[in-house]
């Protein structure tokens, strides 16, 4: 029979029409208000800066450098970058062996030579994992690296290690 022909046929189409209806607006409600729930900040952020809209994480060493990466500039405001490094949160700090000096907490542990005296990469302070596979591990004689050189500048003819070995055991 088709729907038309048999009595309540159309009012049971009618009640099933309304009742999936009924829970499609219910689930878009619901997805909505989950959505427009605010978003507690990540317990014990130590990878940079949450930004105002809760979603948004700034690496460190972006903040209070004159650039706004935060969609309502909150990364660069004067209570923030007034009085650097004492008015930044201390996550977002590393200071060298020589309190005098800092740096950025991203930049701790990153191979590079930041601190002048290299108390960012091996100093127990620092508490830097090894040099990884694209890394030798030797005492550099240059400024810009610490206890590892890149492999890139293994056996080029240059001495980066004190004890030569960049150039006569290390492989590129």
């Amino acid at each position: 029979h088709p729907c038309g022909a048999c009595p309540g046929c159309t009012q049971r189409l009618l009640c099933i029409s309304v009742v999936v209806l009924l829970i499609l607006v219910a689930a878009l409600a619901l997805g909505l208000t989950l959505a427009l729930l605010p978003r507690a900040p990540a317990p014990n952020n130590r990878t940079g800066f949450l930004c105002d809209d809760r979603m948004t994480c700034v690496p460190a060493s972006w903040v209070c450098d004159r650039v706004s990466n935060c969609r309502n500039g909150e990364d660069e405001q004067e209570q923030l970058c007034g009085d650097l490094p004492h008015s930044l949160p201390g996550h977002l700090v590393f200071y060298c062996s020589n309190p005098r000096f800092w740096v950025y907490a991203d930049q701790r542990c990153n191979r590079m030579n930041e601190c002048g005296d290299c108390s960012d990469e091996t100093w127990s302070l620092a508490a830097c994992p090894p040099c990884g596979q694209e890394w030798w591990t030797c005492s550099s004689v240059y400024f810009e690296f610490c206890s590892c050189i890149p492999r890139r500048l293994c056996r080029d003819g240059v001495q980066h290690c004190l004890d030569w070995s960049d150039e006569f055991i290390c492989a590129a």
